[in-house]
């Protein structure tokens, strides 16, 4: 079984958008509503990739990437998803390996997906 995506975000109904896309394309897909819960998910098991939201209430994306770097290094690559002006510095503020500024085309999330962490189990591909 392939290591799952988690999605860390705290908007439920792009959340559950996400989780969706990505479940449809075939990953396997973990949720989480901000960044204890994520750095919680990720002690039951490694994802292939997360996508990380920056501004949470609770535990925000730069706390979270901070602590998952601290504690697993690069275990995972991190795509930054951020309304931001600039979602490639907020990317590059703590790291990460892709971004995806909102709002968002779903063939993005299905591209970033495969870029970081393969092509699902059943062979279903992204669009190019």
């Amino acid at each position: 079984m392939s290591s799952p995506i988690l999605v860390v975000e705290d908007d439920p109904d792009l959340l559950a958008l996400v989780e969706m896309i990505l479940s449809d394309a075939g990953y396997r897909v973990r949720t989480a509503p901000e960044g204890r819960a994520a750095l919680a998910a990720v002690l039951e098991e490694m994802p292939a990739l997360v996508f990380l939201d920056m501004r949470m209430p609770g535990m925000n994306g730069w706390d979270f990437a901070r602590e998952f770097r601290r504690r697993h290094g690069r275990a995972a690559p991190i795509v930054v998803v951020t309304a931001a002006e600039d979602a490639r510095a907020r990317a590059e503020e703590i790291g990460a390996e892709g971004w995806l500024a909102k709002p968002f085309d779903l063939e993005d999330v299905l591209r970033a997906a495969e870029r970081h962490a393969g092509t699902p189990m059943d062979g279903r591909a992204a669009p190019r």
